[in-house]
């Protein structure tokens, strides 16, 4: 599959949306398939606890980036962000990536993107998940 370009990313975000989710400001929405998001050239930030990375693996172009609090958080993200690309955030269920995306969207001039359903959906869905690595992020992989 070729790396999804980022006209089409946002045209696919937009229409994933429900209505009350387009109203949140500065945060989107989507229910891509893993392989979709494996290719997406969107900066892909796994954001769950480093055991849980192992357990059930993760997106191959993920950052393993744990979040803990935003401050923190966004100093270790910046030296990842590029102008214009928008930040997708995943963890097991998107419980954790609607918060986070909520609290870091104001301070980023870049779309903040949920990943709804997490990981634990996109196993569902049949995707086979990579193994972590240390390159990505994991410091005890």
């Amino acid at each position: 599959m070729a790396r999804a370009n980022l006209p089409l990313l946002a045209l696919l975000l937009f229409l994933t949306q429900t209505p009350a989710q387009a109203q949140t400001a500065h945060v989107l929405h989507t229910a891509l398939p893993g392989d979709a998001l494996a290719e997406t050239s969107a900066l892909v930030v796994d954001i769950r606890q480093p055991q849980e990375w192992i357990q059930t693996g993760v997106l191959p172009n993920a950052l393993l980036l744990t979040f803990a609090d935003s401050a923190q958080f966004l100093a270790e993200l910046q030296p990842h962000l590029q102008p214009g690309q928008p930040v997708l955030l995943i963890c097991r269920t998107g419980n954790r990536t609607a918060r986070a995306a909520a609290m870091i969207a104001p301070q980023l001039d870049v779309p903040v993107v949920d990943v709804t359903g997490g990981m634990y959906r996109l196993i569902a869905e049949g995707y086979s998940p990579a193994t972590p690595r240390a390159a990505q992020g994991c410091r005890i992989c």
